[in-house]
C-alpha cells in the first residue's frame, strides 16, 4: 500500500504560489507528512535562481501569478534544466482543458486543483517521485519501497 506518511521523505521541494495562505497550507501538509527539505516563495521571479542554487526534486507551481505566470516560469526552467525532466506539479484553480494542455506542453508532470486536498497532494508528490524518468529514484519521497 502507498502510505505517504510511513517514513520521512528526502525530496527537496519548492512551493511557488503568490498567495501566502496557500504556501502556508502546503508547508504544513508537507511538514506533517515528514518532508523536511521544503522551501517556498511567493515571488515567481525568484524560481529560476532558487532552482539553480538548490536543484529541487519537485516544484509545486501556481499558474496564475503576478509578474511571471507559471507558464513563463516553466519556460525559464526548461532553458536551464539538467536532462529533459522538468519536475513541476502545477497548482491551479483553473479547470479548463486549455490551461491543462498548455501546462503539459510546457513540461508540467501533473496537476493539483485548488482548493487542496491533503491526501491528493501527498499522493501526487509521491507518484512523481516514483515515476519512471524521475531523476533520482533512490529518493524516499513517501512512496512504498
Amino acid at each position: 500500500m502507498n502510505d505517504v506518511m510511513d517514513k520521512t521523505p528526502d525530496a527537496n521541494i519548492l512551493i511557488v504560489d503568490d498567495q501566502p495562505e496557500n504556501v502556508r497550507l502546503l508547508e504544513m501538509m508537507l511538514s506533517y507528512a515528514g518532508y523536511a527539505n521544503v522551501q517556498s516563495t511567493t515571488d515567481p521571479r525568484q524560481v529560476k535562481g532558487l532552482y539553480q542554487d538548490n536543484d529541487f526534486d519537485i516544484i509545486l507551481l501556481d499558474i496564475r501569478m503576478p509578474h511571471l505566470d507559471g507558464f513563463r516560469v516553466m519556460e525559464q526552467l526548461s532553458d536551464g534544466i539538467k536532462g529533459d525532466y522538468l519536475p513541476v506539479l502545477v497548482l491551479t484553480a483553473q479547470k479548463d482543458m486549455e490551461t491543462r494542455i498548455k501546462a503539459l506542453e510546457a513540461g508540467a508532470r501533473d496537476f493539483v486543483t485548488k482548493p487542496f486536498d491533503k491526501t491528493e497532494v501527498l499522493n501526487r508528490i509521491s507518484n512523481m517521485c516514483t515515476a519512471p524518468g524521475f531523476p533520482d529514484t533512490s529518493l524516499s519521497c513517501g512512496g512504498s519501497d
